[in-house]
C-alpha cells in the first residue's frame, strides 16, 4: 500500500504531542518488557501492521523471546507470561476494544491485584498512546518494514 501523507511533517505540533505522551510512558517506571507486550497486543488488535513491525523489533533487541511474540495473540492459552503481564495483556484488550464490552469490575479487580494506583494510571496511558500511533499509521498508511529499532546493538 502506498503511504498518503507523513503525518509527523503535515502537522509536526500533533506528532510531538503524540511524542510526548510516549516519552511520558516510558518515564513511568513500568517494565519497558510490559511496554512493548502491550503495544504489540494492541497494535494485533487494531492491525497496525507498522507498529506491529516496529514494536516485535524492539521488543527483540531488548531481548524479548520470539516464543513469547508469537504466541501473543493467543497469551490465555500459553504458560509463558507472568500474572502481571496477563493482567496488563487482559487490560490492554478490554481498554483497546472498550466501545464493545467497556471494562467489567471483575477485571479492574484483577488488575489491581497486579498494579497501584499509579502505575494503573501508566499501563492505561501506554494502552492510550500505542492506540493513537496505531490510528495515526493506519490512516495515513505509514511505510511497513523500513523500521531499524534503536536498541538492536543493546541487547
Amino acid at each position: 500500500m502506498q503511504p498518503r501523507l507523513d503525518y509527523k511533517q503535515a502537522s509536526p505540533d500533533a506528532f510531538k504531542a503524540l511524542l510526548h505522551t510516549e516519552q511520558q510512558v516510558h518515564r513511568s517506571g513500568l517494565e519497558e518488557s510490559l511496554i512493548e507486550l502491550v503495544k504489540t497486543r494492541a497494535s494485533q488488535i487494531n492491525g497496525c501492521a507498522y507498529c506491529l513491525d516496529m514494536h516485535t523489533k524492539d521488543a527483540r533487541a531488548q531481548g524479548e523471546s520470539e516464543q513469547r511474540l508469537y504466541l501473543l495473540n493467543a497469551w490465555r492459552e500459553a504458560p509463558f507470561y507472568s500474572d502481571r503481564e496477563r493482567a496488563a495483556l487482559a487490560w490492554t484488550e478490554a481498554v483497546s476494544e472498550i466501545s464493545v464490552h467497556g471494562v467489567s469490575d471483575e477485571l479492574y479487580e484483577q488488575v489491581r491485584e497486579q498494579f497501584d494506583d499509579k502505575a494503573l494510571v501508566d499501563l492505561t496511558l501506554a494502552v492510550i498512546a500505542i492506540n493513537g500511533w496505531n490510528r495515526m499509521a493506519i490512516a495515513f498508511r505509514s511505510k511497513v518494514g523500513d523500521y531499524v529499532s534503536p536498541h538492536r546493538n543493546k541487547a
